[in-house]
């Protein structure tokens, strides 16, 4: 169990038990819910317990001169905090520093509602957010980023101020490898990176052999390019343009040639591959040359829906990555119509919560 000052009142550890328990806790869970599905073993991939977001938010609380982080309680309301033990080490060493600056000058703390802090092997950024008009303050935002050695983006409505760098940068060790990546503040990233790289390596370990490979949701490449070594052709796609474009970026910094990332939904790949429409993105790309035995989804929260479930039924092997086990579950009935689970992977990305990631590995049934 974490020690943290805070904990019982803040509402953001929500799992009070030893570490150990609290793995136990969710492997228990995760099999009675799914047993129905895969009777083999369930793979655990743990966390460190605290200090493992390189991401994390607090809110803002003035009271008269004075201005404190916030989270919520578990109460209801807010709480003041003066450290997270959640968050990587070196957010935690920013957090007061930071606070203490800004309270210097009016300024910079005056409708200051907000803080977020990414944390990268390169880079530490935080992201001030304001209810008021900040067009005119870059200047003292440079020297605050200046003043503590950090990069600075500060945010209100239409505004947005940059100090220093606004690419992060960010190294994953993956199977004794290490791939190099870049992205903007607002992408979707993995916020614990050493479970991320544990579930890129179970990704990886799930490929035995493949021709080509199709990704839905593949944002900046976090999964693809390290996947991408163990097939002739990848296509992957995702709506953020940011993200497409850093994406394209991060083959360059790896040297990878063999992807094809398309910025479209999973509908319009769908309609491609049915010819209902010709797409000037895929101008260039014939997707009949491509033979697809495998396909990645790592949908949002709300799972996969019955037209994404019915196309990806067509493919050999199917490699879910879910943040929600609810529509994991949900999925699971329709997709194991086709398809058996034959791998199943649990990881711990958030520590002290209830929150739990599975991996699912799913082949198609001979019989289909």
């Amino acid at each position: 169990m974490i020690d943290c000052k805070f904990l019982g009142q803040c509402g953001s550890c929500t799992l009070l038990m030893p570490y150990d328990e609290q793995l136990q806790f969710k492997h228990d869970f995760i099999k009675v819910e799914f047993g129905e599905f895969f009777m083999g073993e369930f793979e655990l991939f743990s966390s460190s317990p605290s200090h493992y977001r390189s991401r994390a938010e607090f809110g803002i609380w003035h009271n008269k001169n004075n201005i404190s982080y916030t989270m919520n309680s578990k109460s209801g309301g807010k709480i003041l905090i003066d450290e997270c033990l959640k968050v990587d080490a070196k957010i935690t060493n920013l957090m007061q520093p930071l606070l203490n600056a800004i309270s210097k000058k009016y300024e910079l703390k005056y409708k200051l509602f907000g803080i977020e802090f990414i944390s990268t092997t390169k880079n530490l950024l935080a992201v001030l957010l304001y209810h008021k008009n900040i067009s005119e303050l870059k200047s003292l935002f440079d020297e605050l980023a200046n003043e503590l050695n950090i990069s600075i983006i500060a945010r209100s409505r239409g505004i947005k101020l940059v100090c220093k760098d606004e690419l992060l940068t960010d190294e994953l060790n993956i199977n004794g490898k290490k791939f190099k990546y870049v992205f903007s503040d607002v992408a979707f990233v993995q916020p614990n990176k050493g479970v991320n790289e544990k579930m890129i390596d179970w990704a990886v370990s799930c490929v035995e052999s493949g021709e080509d490979l199709m990704e839905l949701y593949c944002g900046h490449g976090n999964f693809t390019l390290p996947l991408s070594f163990k097939f002739k052709n990848v296509i992957a796609t995702e709506i953020s343009k940011s993200s497409i474009i850093n994406a394209i970026k991060n083959c360059e910094l790896n040297s990878v040639c063999n992807i094809k990332f398309l910025r479209m939904d999973a509908d319009e790949l769908m309609s491609a591959f049915k010819k209902e429409r010709e797409f000037n993105r895929l101008k260039n790309v014939n997707l009949d040359d491509f033979n697809f035995t495998h396909i990645l989804v790592d949908p949002p929260r709300a799972g996969l829906s019955d037209s994404v479930m019915d196309f990806i039924k067509n493919y050999e092997n199917i490699i879910y990555i879910s943040c929600n086990p609810t529509t994991l579950k949900q999925n699971l009935t329709n997709l194991c119509k086709t398809h058996q689970v034959v791998k199943f992977a649990i990881f711990d990305q958030f520590a002290n919560t209830n929150h739990i990631e599975c991996g699912v590995l799913l082949k198609a049934k001979n019989e289909r």
